[in-house]
Parts: C-alpha cells; sequence; structure tokens
C-alpha cells in the first residue's frame, strides 16, 4: 500500500466483493475524485487540475489573498512553524466570514468598519483577546498584500486593541514561591527553580537539554530569537548554587532535563494544566508562568547589576532590556530600603540628614539672638 502525506487531498476505503481494501483519493477543496496512487501520472494529473480549478476559484478573493500569503516565502520560511499554525488557525476563522469578499471591496474604506463590527460579535463569545488576534492576522496578511502589489492599502493598519493586560507591577513574591512549593509537584517545583534562577521563557525552559548543562552554566538558544530563518544566538546563563543543587540531584532519565513523571517531553498544553492547577491549589491564580520572567529580572535588578549584565543572563539586547526594566520592574520595598539606605549614607546627603525643625517661631528665635 502506498503512504502518502499530501496536504489538500484526503483518501477513503472501499470493500467491492471482497476482503481487498481499495483506497479512493479526493481533492478536499474541491471534492474531485482523483485518479490512481500518489505518485502516479494519472494522480499528478488530476491533483494538478483540481489546484488549478482551486486556484481560479479563488483569484480576487479574500479566500485567494488568504491561500497566496500562506504559501509565499515570508510565511513559510520567515515564520516558525507554531506561529504558522496560530496564523492559519485565525485565518481559518475569519474565511468563514469573509472567504468570498472581493479584493476590491479591500480597498474601500468603509471595509475597516466591517471587520470592527465581525471583532465585536468575536469578542463576546470568544473574548477580547482572541478577537484582537484574529483582526491582528488579518491585518499583517493585508499589510503583506500591499507589499506585493495585490492591495493598494491595508485599511485595518492601527487599529486599536480591545484587550489591554498590564502586568507591569506583577511579580512572585517570597510569600507567593513558599506557597505554591508546598502544594506544586516535583515537576512544578524544578519548573519553578530553573525559571526564578534563569530568567528564561517556559518554551525553552521545558527544551532545554541535558548537553546545555556542563556543570557550571546553562548554554541554550532562546527558540523566540530565532527570526527571519536565521538561528538565535547562544545565551549562557551561569548556574546559581541553588540551581547546580536541582540539576546535579535530577535523575538524567531522558534527553531533556525537564519531564514528566514517565520521563517524556512536556507538551506545552498538558504542562499549562498542571502549572494552573498548582497555582489554584495555592491561591495564586492571579499569577502566571511568565511572571517569574519578570520577578528574575527584578531580583537581578535588585542585585545591582547592570542591563548589560542582566542582557548576557536573559539573551534580551540592551535597549530591550532598558525596556523590560521600564516595564516589568516593580517598585518593591527591597528597592526603596535600599535606596533610603544609601540616601542616609552617602557623604552628599548629609546636610539633609542634620536637617531639623526649630521649636521657636522665626520671629522669636530673632528676639533671642539680640538679648
Amino acid at each position: 500500500m502506498v503512504r502518502a502525506n499530501i496536504k489538500g487531498v484526503f483518501r477513503t476505503y472501499k470493500y467491492r466483493g471482497t476482503p481487498r481494501e481499495r483506497e479512493y483519493w479526493f481533492h478536499r477543496a474541491t471534492g474531485l475524485r482523483l485518479a490512481g496512487k500518489p505518485g502516479s501520472p494519472e494522480f499528478i494529473s488530476d491533483l494538478a487540475a483540481a489546484e488549478n480549478l482551486t486556484r481560479s476559484r479563488l483569484v480576487g478573493t479574500f479566500n485567494g489573498l488568504t491561500r497566496d500569503f500562506t504559501t509565499s516565502v515570508e510565511f513559510t520560511d520567515k515564520l516558525a512553524p507554531s506561529t504558522q499554525r496560530e496564523y492559519i488557525r485565525l485565518l481559518t476563522k475569519a474565511e468563514a466570514q469573509f472567504g468570498d469578499l472581493p479584493l476590491a471591496a479591500l480597498e474601500d474604506p468603509r471595509v475597516r468598519r466591517d471587520f470592527l463590527d465581525w471583532r465585536q460579535t468575536v469578542s463576546k463569545t470568544s473574548g477580547e483577546r482572541e478577537a484582537d488576534n484574529r483582526l491582528s492576522v488579518i491585518s499583517a496578511m493585508l499589510t503583506w498584500g500591499v507589499d506585493r502589489g495585490r492591495l493598494h492599502a491595508n485599511h485595518l493598519k492601527g487599529f486599536k486593541r480591545l484587550y489591554h493586560s498590564d502586568r507591569a507591577e506583577i511579580i512572585w513574591l517570597p510569600e507567593h514561591i513558599s506557597a505554591f512549593m508546598k502544594v506544586a509537584s516535583i515537576e512544578m517545583q524544578r519548573a519553578l527553580i530553573i525559571a526564578l534562577h534563569t530568567g528564561q521563557r517556559q518554551g525553552d525552559i521545558l527544551r532545554l537539554p541535558w548537553s546545555a548543562y556542563d556543570g557550571t552554566a546553562l548554554t541554550l538558544r532562546q527558540g523566540k530569537a530565532a527570526r527571519k530563518g536565521h538561528r538565535a544566538p547562544e545565551t549562557t546563563v551561569r548556574c546559581t548554587a541553588a540551581l547546580r543543587r536541582l540539576l546535579d540531584t535530577l535523575p538524567r532519565i531522558s534527553p531533556l532535563i525537564m519531564t514528566t513523571k514517565t520521563g517524556r517531553a512536556f507538551k506545552k498544553r498538558y504542562f499549562g494544566r498542571l502549572w494552573e492547577e498548582a497555582t489554584k491549589a495555592a491561591g495564586l491564580t492571579e499569577l502566571h508562568f511568565h511572571d517569574l520572567r519578570g520577578t528574575a529580572i527584578t531580583m537581578l535588578s535588585e542585585a545591582e547589576n547592570t542591563p548589560q549584565q542582566i542582557a548576557v543572563v536573559t539573551g534580551h539586547s540592551i535597549k530591550t532590556v532598558h525596556s523590560i526594566i521600564e516595564k516589568y520592574l516593580a517598585r518593591t520595598r527591597h528597592l526603596s530600603d535600599a535606596a533610603i539606605f544609601n540616601f542616609e549614607n552617602s557623604p552628599r546627603t548629609k546636610f539633609a540628614n542634620q536637617l531639623q525643625t526649630s521649636t521657636l517661631p522665626p520671629s522669636a528665635k530673632k528676639g533671642k539672638d539680640h538679648a
């Protein structure tokens, strides 16, 4: 039996008289049956004809633009696989509403109102964040269409988002970490310690192999830093004593450091469910895993590290570190106490520390001086 994984086609099986299995292949978009088997001249010819029919049906429509965008080099070679999957999911949702919309309608400024009205409907059923994300992907596609000369303007450009999430001052405090460690599974405890001592993203932590650890430091390539087909630069994080104790005592039952109880790699959804269960049990539902990244940056800053030093640990550019500090560095009691301590003990502030109020009013003090 021929095994094939061809996009846009599917197969069915029928039995004719005997138990012998027969394959029948169909083109998904048109429903046309494809003759022969994958790889045969008949199959290739029918598949090409079905694809041409599909393209002719989609030419000049929103669906056609979507198809061209998702098969372009900018999409297939420049976006991460996970980003591609999410874009396709969001665009598929939009196709149900705007699939047959002519490109000429996308040139009309009034189409912006149609998209915004649709977003309002989506926000009521799927939430504001999902609604914004759908519109953002459509806008990205329209911008691509403008760059490619398919459209003259992107009338969604610069739309205001409905969903706003400012977590700039949300960090894990010592009491939060203590509560979490009391109820979380050993796997979730390990994840928290690694995140807190490295400042890395969840995805990069779950992908960390043992080969990244040399006994003193972790060396990794951050997934989000890989852009435009280039590999991310290496980031080396020297391990704290607490992190070394954890890593040196962990059983190496898998090529990966973080594994499930059965030694398998964590799936994103499964890890998220376990983490959510742990935070709920600890009464910390307002805290997210990503907040540990901001917490690590806060602690590094509180330890009097410069933005350059923080950048070496987190893998950001110096410019980005400055931006992150402004956004994520909470105004904690530790920073306030340290600032006042420095104020009290600096020779430059001696005059201010010696200031005292007088118990006599100015007029009485003047009379006393003349006596």
